[in-house]
């Protein structure tokens, strides 16, 4: 099976990237923040974004799809899945309640949606890393991915609801929040290509593999660049947010990937599925939560919620938390 022990291809550690203990898709994300603060200007066409991200959920979702047939679901598999719904479900009612005290209560539940979520970009990411270190992790790390999209999403309405239960508010559309939140293009590619992977296998991977593996970081490399560009010029919209959240974005992260390790070693779950356990309790979404968020939670303030996770959390996880995950990973489990 070519396939076992990655889904991107492998980075070879030369020059900055080994130096400093990224890979070159990491470094060209903090290449594109300097791009925004110098005033450079460079650009990535909007349509090439779209397409990059569409590209970058396809291979993810096909690659995992095969490894999750070749590897089948184990012990270990149900074990993952298990705690990603259980972060998935218990941090945004944790964020919830602690924003409450600090912003309005639909601001609270757009973050808790944001954080209770996560970032398939640092998922990715965190796989490149991985693959680079010749670290390997089970294909069904993908399915915990996808099945952490969405329940976030409904427990955050759901606590707002229940928060303003005394109040006029305007009805929860359901069915358009279960469309969304279930059905939302990213998550249906994703499941999507998954379901393609499961079915044509092997032989599927190897007819695709130029595409999906050998493209892949370079891809990759670009993407990360643009959401650089991105990610700089939203630092302005947290001024009005002030310190304390600021400050959430950074230690949210680590109280996430702190649960989640926490229950990889109860479950006895090997160092890689540990690592991008860690990865999606520490991430936030600041794509599918959004377009969800815009929908239902319509009076929640976007200079809060995008920001703080794609300004704050994602540059964050990406130049110190990935790092630091698979550091503690590996003194943690005692596996290197």
């Amino acid at each position: 099976m070519h396939l076992a022990g990655q889904v991107a291809p492998a980075l070879p550690g030369v020059g900055l990237g080994a130096v400093l203990g990224a890979s070159p898709p990491v470094l060209f994300f903090f290449l594109g923040m300097l791009a925004s603060v110098v005033r450079s200007s460079l650009r990535v066409p909007r349509p090439v974004t779209k397409l990059l991200s569409l590209y970058l959920l396809w291979a993810i979702g096909f690659q995992g799809g095969v490894k999750l047939v070749h590897g089948g679901l184990t012990p270990d598999a149900v074990a993952a899945i298990g705690i990603a719904v259980g972060l998935a479900c218990a941090m945004p009612v944790a964020v919830f309640f602690v924003l409450r005290r600090w912003v309005a209560a639909a601001d609270a539940a757009a973050v808790a949606a944001s954080y209770g979520s996560i970032s398939a970009v640092t998922f990715v990411t965190a796989c490149t890393v991985l693959t680079s270190r010749g670290e390997s992790y089970g294909g069904h790390m993908v399915a915990c991915m996808a099945l952490m999209e969405s329940p976030a999403i409904v427990i955050a309405v759901l606590l707002l609801n229940w928060c303003s239960r005394d109040e006029r508010e305007r009805p929860t559309a359901w069915g358009r929040l279960m469309h969304e939140a279930m059905l939302n293009g990213p998550v249906f590619l994703l499941l999507g290509s998954m379901a393609v992977g499961m079915i044509t296998g092997e032989k599927g991977y190897q007819a695709f593999k130029p595409l999906c593996t050998d493209l892949f970081s370079g891809v990759l490399v670009f993407f990360l660049l643009d959401l650089g560009l991105i990610a700089a010029r939203r630092l302005g919209d947290l001024r009005a947010a002030g310190v304390r959240l600021v400050v959430f974005g950074l230690v949210m992260p680590l109280v996430g990937a702190s649960v989640a390790l926490g229950a990889a070693k109860l479950a006895g779950l090997p160092k890689g599925d540990a690592v991008l356990l860690m990865v999606l309790g520490a991430s936030a979404s600041y794509i599918a939560v959004p377009a969800a968020v815009r929908l239902v939670i319509p009076r929640a303030n976007p200079g809060i919620y995008i920001p703080l996770a794609l300004a704050v959390t994602f540059p964050f996880n990406v130049g110190v938390g990935i790092p630091l995950y698979i550091f503690a990973a590996g003194r943690v489990l005692g596996q290197g």
